[in-house]
C-alpha cells in the first residue's frame, strides 16, 4: 500500500481588496494622428487635476496597424499593386472615486475632432 501526502504551504500575497477602490472611470481615447491624441489626453488629465482627483495614466497601448493592398489596375497588370497603412494610436486614464463634478466636466470637455473617447463605469 502506498500512501500518498499531500504538503500545503500558505503563501501571504498583497490582494487589493474591492474595498480599497469604490469607483472608477476609465477613458479610452483612440485617434489616427500622434499630435492630436497627446494633447487631448493633456486636456483631460488637466481637467482631474482642476478638481484634485486621482488617477493612472495615461498609459500608452500598442499601435494597431492595418494594411491594405490594392490592385493599381482592374484589368491588366495584376503585380502592380498599391499598399496603404492606418495607424490607430490608443491611450488609456483611470479616475479612481471620481466626484460628481468631474463627470459633469468630462461630458462638457471639447475635443477636436478625429477622436474617439469611450467612458466607462467600474
Amino acid at each position: 500500500m502506498t500512501e500518498s501526502k499531500t504538503i500545503t504551504k500558505e503563501k501571504k500575497v498583497k490582494v487589493k481588496k474591492d474595498e480599497d477602490y469604490k469607483q472608477k472611470i476609465r477613458i479610452k481615447i483612440r485617434a489616427f494622428d500622434h499630435k492630436i491624441i497627446d494633447k487631448s489626453t493633456r486636456t483631460i488629465i488637466e481637467a482631474i487635476e482642476k478638481n484634485g482627483d486621482k488617477f493612472f495614466g495615461p498609459i500608452p497601448l500598442p499601435v494597431e496597424k492595418k494594411k491594405y493592398t490594392v490592385n493599381r489596375s482592374t484589368f491588366v497588370h495584376k503585380r502592380s499593386k498599391d499598399q496603404y497603412e492606418m495607424r490607430i494610436f490608443k491611450r488609456i486614464v483611470d479616475i479612481i472615486d471620481p466626484s460628481a463634478k468631474m463627470v459633469e466636466d468630462l461630458s462638457s470637455l471639447s475635443l477636436p475632432s478625429g477622436i474617439d473617447i469611450e467612458i466607462k463605469m467600474q
